[in-house]
């Protein structure tokens, strides 16, 4: 390659790639979220049956994390 394809190479991977790194603008329309929020969305059928799951699992779980609690244990009350 000659000096001058090298250049525009590298001059054009960096403005791809400085292109890249522009603000990202939403894909979803804010008329289209609300299909998204929608019940039937939702992974559990049930908040209480959902809530009640989660805190048989915080109980049972001794090491977890990255839930913002501190602590855990075996269940033993």
């Amino acid at each position: 390659m000659t000096p001058v394809r090298t250049r525009l190479a590298l001059l054009g991977t960096v403005a791809l790639l400085c292109s890249a790194c522009s603000a990202p603008q939403p894909w979803v329309k804010p008329y289209e979220r609300e299909r998204l929020a929608d019940p039937l969305m939702q992974f559990a059928r049930s908040a209480l049956t959902e809530k009640h799951r989660e805190h048989v699992h915080v109980v049972r779980e001794a090491a977890r994390g990255a839930t913002g609690v501190q602590g855990g244990g075996c269940g033993c009350n």
